[in-house]
């Protein structure tokens, strides 16, 4: 991406620059029909735009087509300047090098937006590759566990796979009330709304055992008090209090009632040293 930067600022004119767009336009590769989905369609677009990424090699390349050829350039710029980066690498990417372009007097508002929101979606499909990568890591390392037999493979898993163990009753079934409703509850949102890089909740309640909370309700689970630590992109240029108003407003539920305190740590990759 720097690269294209350095190409488009060597040269002064705008409508030279808009004419460089348009000859990105005719590098695109040919994009597959099917591909032209919901999911993979570029929101807030002025033009019908669509992006879709490959893994290959632990490296992000990327297709993508518009119906109109001003935009499939500024699709193929982002295409180009991308391809071959990393997931962390795109996640971690600050937006400043649309303006380091100098496309503001070439492009409309609405085309400059539609230009961010193309990053944007870029940005989100290389963290879930990113969030796969590490599952698939996960998985790796627990087979692994497994396979190695004796006592210490009974206790590999995540926390989840390991309540769900403990959930059994021994005859292989598992369709019993989850024993900790209020930490799985947690992870799911958290999970569902900051895709996190890292999220760790610890339930400390223990230590707080003289709070007695809402324990005559019959589905008390003893949850209380939880230290939880997130890593993720969506923290990028929020203030500290800005980051915790967002993770209390996710959790309002759990904080109405169960909840008597959660003590928080929020970061974003480049502060947890994993861009």
């Amino acid at each position: 991406m720097k690269t294209l930067v350095q190409a488009f600022q060597a040269v002064p004119d705008p409508m030279a620059r808009y004419k460089q767009l348009l000859f990105f336009a005719t590098k695109l590769q040919p994009f597959p029909v099917e591909e032209h989905t919901e999911e993979n369609k570029v929101k807030g677009c002025v033009s019908q735009v669509w992006v879709i990424a490959e893994l290959r090699d632990d490296k992000i390349y990327w297709k993508a087509d518009s119906d109109s050829q001003l935009t499939k350039g500024l699709a193929a710029l982002l295409v180009q300047g991308l391809s071959g980066c990393t997931p962390q690498e795109i996640v971690r990417m600050p937006p400043d090098f649309i303006a380091q372009l100098g496309l503001q007097q070439s492009l409309t508002p609405s085309r400059n937006n539609g230009f961010l929101n193309m990053f944007k979606l870029m940005q989100k499909k290389a963290l879930d590759m990113y969030m796969q990568q590490q599952a698939g890591s996960d998985s790796e390392g627990m087979a692994a566990s497994a396979s190695s037999g004796g006592d210490g493979a009974a206790g590999a898993g995540t926390a989840e796979q390991q309540q769900g163990s403990s959930n059994g009753n021994g005859n292989g079934n598992n369709s019993e009330a989850s024993a900790t409703p209020v930490a799985d509850s947690i992870q799911r949102k958290l999970r569902e709304e900051l895709q996190p890089l890292r999220l760790e909740v610890v339930d400390n309640s223990h230590q707080h055992a003289g709070h007695g909370g809402y324990r005559g309700s019959a589905t008390y689970s003893g949850e209380t008090h939880f230290n939880v630590e997130v890593v993720s992109a969506r923290f990028e240029g929020l203030t500290s209090i800005k980051r915790h108003r967002l993770v209390y407003q996710i959790l309002d539920d759990e904080l109405r009632s169960p909840v008597h305190a959660l003590s928080l740590i929020t970061k974003t990759p480049a502060e947890a040293g994993m861009a």
